[in-house]
């Protein structure tokens, strides 16, 4: 199967939709169809846990379902298409919220001593103005290279915004954490941007009211935590879903896609700039705010939500 096959929208999508991969991710899904070390492709091995899916119903008789953690709102054209490609149910499990910020922030901010200990991330967004700051995070995974991480800081520096960054060490770079960024872009920028190659807990810097704009991988964990903070993204994905997560949400109007090189792949601190000011500066930044907060009245409905949970089970 060639690249080409996946760079376009199925003719089989009844309804118009910009599921498509460019050529440079095109290539990744076509090497997951070839057999590896193992004997088997990665997308034999998917389809088989999808044909072989049963779930357990008052222990008398099996179901055949595929259970998908998102809803109705957030996809109400997918389920009926989704079922008829399977040949089998697919059904809303609901977007599974994550705790409260301030149920989660007890987890992990007791000192030694027994005492309240707030991450030092978080105050430095408690002294920032409201929706004034971009939280960037590409996940654990994304294979950021050194190039594409000084990119992405020299994308910030010219955007002029003020940003929190998540930081995860590129494969292949030193461990001293200056020579992960531009040679003085953190005493450029020390006044309005912080870099942590530590950790950062990501629900309580999306919920914080100084987050305004979230720039993700598109992982779809942590693109159901923006969602559910009711901040606009932009979006930088990579592998697997990510970019069909990403155009999903482009779609549904509460993001911008970094512009990349559809061939290999690449991005530039223009493309950064241009979209993070388009979603924090420009005119067109409200009204995917607008969006966001709108479907986030939707995802936080707690009984509509515990409603697919008791549906599934």
């Amino acid at each position: 199967m060639e690249p080409e096959h996946f760079a376009e929208t199925p003719r089989w999508i009844p309804f118009p939709s910009t599921t498509f991969f460019l050529r440079h991710e095109a290539q990744w899904i076509t090497d997951a169809f070839r057999t590896n070390a193992s004997g088997v492709s990665d997308m034999d091995r998917w389809w088989q846990v999808l044909e072989r899916s049963r779930l357990t119903i008052h222990r008398s008789f099996f179901l055949e379902r595929i259970i998908h953690r998102c809803c109705e709102e957030l996809e109400p054209r997918m389920f009926g298409l989704l079922s008829d490609l399977f040949r089998k149910p697919v059904v809303p499990a609901g977007i599974l919220l994550p705790g409260a910020p301030g149920d989660l922030e007890e987890d992990h901010r007791q000192s030694s001593s027994g005492s309240i200990v707030r991450p030092q991330v978080l105050r430095w967004l408690d002294d920032q103005p409201p929706n004034s700051v971009i939280f960037v995070a590409l996940g654990s995974e994304a294979p950021l290279t050194p190039e594409n991480a000084h990119e992405l800081a020299l994308g910030l520096e010219l955007a002029g915004v003020h940003f929190l960054w998540a930081l995860r060490k590129p494969a292949g770079t030193s461990n001293d954490d200056e020579l992960l960024l531009p040679a003085g872009f953190e005493e450029r920028t020390r006044h309005r941007g912080v870099v942590c190659t530590g950790w950062v807990p990501q629900v309580e810097a999306l919920a914080h009211c100084a987050t305004g704009t979230f720039l993700t991988h598109c992982g779809w964990g942590s693109t159901i935590e923006s969602l559910s903070s009711g901040i606009p993204l932009v979006m930088l994905p990579f592998v697997v879903d990510q970019p069909l997560i990403a155009r999903a949400m482009v779609e549904r109007g509460i993001g911008v896609e970094v512009a990349r090189d559809e061939t290999d792949g690449s991005f530039d601190r223009d493309g950064v700039a241009v979209a993070v000011r388009r979603v924090m500066v420009e005119e067109h930044g409200k009204v995917l705010a607008t969006f966001a907060k709108k479907l986030q009245g939707v995802l936080v409905d707690q009984g509509r939500q515990e409603h697919y949970i008791d549906e599934v089970e």
